[in-house]
């Protein structure tokens, strides 16, 4: 019977595809919460935009509310002894039942002094008489004599409110306080709550009331406004009748709108309050209705009412708002998820095979730049000591022909000197031709001494053998005299014990600097610092000439590479650099060695006495 074996690679992959099936259906699931998600918020985006609409109807409403009040004010400002029936005829151009359908009333109200009270009510007695309408004779109410008086004098619509004719609001102790604010301040004033209107008690409202003063008189101050007060004039709203329409404008039937004043409290430790003053939804549920529920879509939006804050409620159930794709997107999202990731989890296998092996081929290719960095390391290191060996060589080099020149032809030219000096003595009275041709020819040997002198000194100049110190004063010396720059040198109390190698190099890197900046920097000052710094030595030349810019290409840059190189053979910094003020500055940091200088012997030198006593 012959056995049947099954694929190993359904039994290897197995875990493999459970995992890819998971991770699909976590895909999905994550791409449905995400489009139900961005789909509210697309929806609360658009309720929002509707919110904020129906915002800008109410407060352009309360504007036009404002100017009403504002407008008789001004007729009242034009005309302070206007008449009842010019009152009348003023409201009745308003049309308010249909441009301002939200108005319960507009009255003016008249500040009297007692002083004034007769001839007022008697005035107002005429004008009844005039108007023959048979309207009850004018009276105060409440009766009693009173300091000041604030008393409703019009009053529209009049056949509404004939009975508040002559009301005396200052014996209200909310009125007196608030008329007397406006009458100070000559703002208009607000009332945050609905307010009683007027005496009917069973009819609440919003008022607007605007203080009214004498025409041209100063209303600088507290004082003067006073003085000037004639009295006031406002209005008396229905909120409910205000937002009527703002809602049926909204293409959602179903949102509901609720308006809080927001109180200011006495204590100023507490927070501020709200108090409700409009819910068009009173009648499904009352004001806890109100209360932000998960299932609605809430937005709250400011409205200023003439100085008073409100806060706009507007809420609509989240169903209202969906539409049909809005239900269908979100499963479609969840399909396409799957699907989508149980495709792409099927190369999975082999794009994983190909990033291991790309890894391992990285990290050959990393393994081996490493090496060759190594290499060049190691290679630059060796470049470096043969540069280090190199100079070494050269200064020896060049200390052994200085040597060369100064024992071989420095002594033949002293004795060829000497020889010329006799001839030139002996030949002073007896060939006078003979005795200039000798003094010419000392001139000659003494310009190819000096020559030969200056050649010595600048192969190993001898200075070096008296230390670091004097060799650098001894530089800056030459550098005087061979040029017009002030040269400055700063240097510690005590000499500087370094060896040979090290006194060399600081000693070429002063001279390569002071070269370039005679030749290059166009400087006019030169300021060189030595210094010990613990156990190291470092030399600083800085001048004040042009600089070097970065990104240029700098004179004397081979020999800046070369100083470069000298430095670091001995373990030491270089550093190039132009500061903000100008110039440029040079900065050597070299360690010393622990053991003493090795100076050796000193060279011997040239003389100015060329006689045969100084060649004993």
């Amino acid at each position: 019977m012959k056995l049947i074996r099954r694929p190993r690679f359904i039994i290897n992959f197995s875990p493999g595809l459970v995992l890819g099936l998971w991770l699909a259906l976590a895909v999905g699931v994550l791409a449905f919460f995400s489009v139900a998600r961005m789909i509210d918020k697309e929806n609360q985006d658009r309720f929002r935009a509707m919110a904020q609409s129906a915002q800008y109807t109410i407060n352009a409403r309360i504007q036009s509310y404002t100017n009403v009040v504002r407008a008789a004010e001004s007729m009242f400002r034009a005309d302070p002894f206007l008449t009842r029936e010019q009152f009348h005829r003023f409201v009745t151009g308003l049309d308010a039942e249909r441009n301002y359908p939200a108005i319960v009333t507009i009255n003016y109200v008249q500040y009297v002094r007692d002083s004034e009270r007769n001839a007022y009510v008697a005035d107002m007695i005429r004008q009844e008489q005039e108007a023959r309408d048979g309207r009850p004779a004018f009276r105060i109410v409440p009766a009693g004599r009173r300091p000041e008086y604030a008393v409703v004098t019009f009053v529209e619509p009049e056949h509404e409110w004939l009975d508040s004719i002559g009301t005396d609001l200052f014996v209200q102790p909310v009125m007196l306080k608030t008329l007397g604010h406006a009458r100070d301040t000559g703002k208009l004033s607000a009332s945050g709550i609905p307010v009683e209107i007027m005496r009917k008690k069973h009819l609440f409202g919003l008022a607007m009331r605007l203080p009214v003063y004498r025409p041209g008189a100063p209303l600088e101050n507290i004082e003067q406004r006073r003085a000037a007060y004639l009295g006031s004039v406002g209005i008396a709203f229905s909120v409910g009748q205000l937002v009527h329409g703002v809602l049926d404008e909204m293409p959602l039937k179903a949102v509901r709108l609720t308006l809080f004043n927001q109180a200011e409290s006495v204590d100023p430790a507490k927070p501020k309050s709200e108090q409700m003053i409009y819910d068009s939804g009173d009648q499904a549920g009352g004001p806890e209705k109100t209360l932000p529920r998960p299932d609605r879509f809430n937005v709250w939006l400011p409205i200023d009412f003439n100085g008073r804050k409100w806060s706009a409620h507007f809420s609509v159930p989240r169903q209202a708002l969906r539409r049909t794709s809005d239900t269908s997107f979100p499963w479609l999202a969840l399909l396409t998820g799957f699907t989508t990731t149980a495709l792409l989890y099927a190369p999975y296998l082999i794009l994983t095979a190909s990033r291991s092996h790309a890894i391992e081929l990285a990290d050959a290719m990393t393994q081996e730049l490493r090496d060759s960095e190594a290499k060049l390391i190691a290679s630059h290191q060796k470049l470096r000591q043969l540069t280090a060996h190199t100079e070494h060589i050269k200064e020896m080099e060049r200390k052994r022909i200085a040597r060369e020149i100064h024992d071989d032809l420095g002594q033949n030219l002293l004795a060829l000197r000497i020889d010329a000096q006799m001839l030139f003595a002996r030949t002073h009275e007896r060939h006078r031709i003979l005795h200039a041709r000798a003094a010419e020819t000392l001139g000659h040997i003494d310009s190819t001494i000096q020559s030969v002198r200056q050649i010595i000194n600048d192969l190993r100049p001898n200075v070096l053998d008296l230390g670091l110190n004097a060799a650098v004063d001894w530089q800056i010396s030459e550098f005087r005299r061979r040029s017009s720059i002030r040269c400055e040198l700063v240097e510690d109390a005590v000499d500087i014990v370094a060896n040979d190698q090290c006194a060399t190099a600081l000693f070429r890197i002063l001279q390569e600097s002071l070269s370039n900046v005679r030749r290059h920097a166009m400087a006019t000052r030169v300021r060189v610092e030595l210094r010990m710094e613990g156990e190291r030595v470092r030399m600083r030349i800085r001048d004040n000439g042009i600089g070097v810019k970065p990104g240029q290409h700098a004179p004397g840059k081979f020999g800046l590479i070369g100083m470069e190189e000298r430095v670091k053979a001995l373990g030491g910094t270089f550093i190039v650099r132009t500061p903000p003020e100008g110039g440029t500055v040079i900065d050597v940091t070299i360690p010393l060695p622990q053991d003493a200088a090795n100076t050796g012997p000193p060279m011997p030198s040239l003389e100015e006495d060329h006689s045969p006593q100084a060649l004993a």
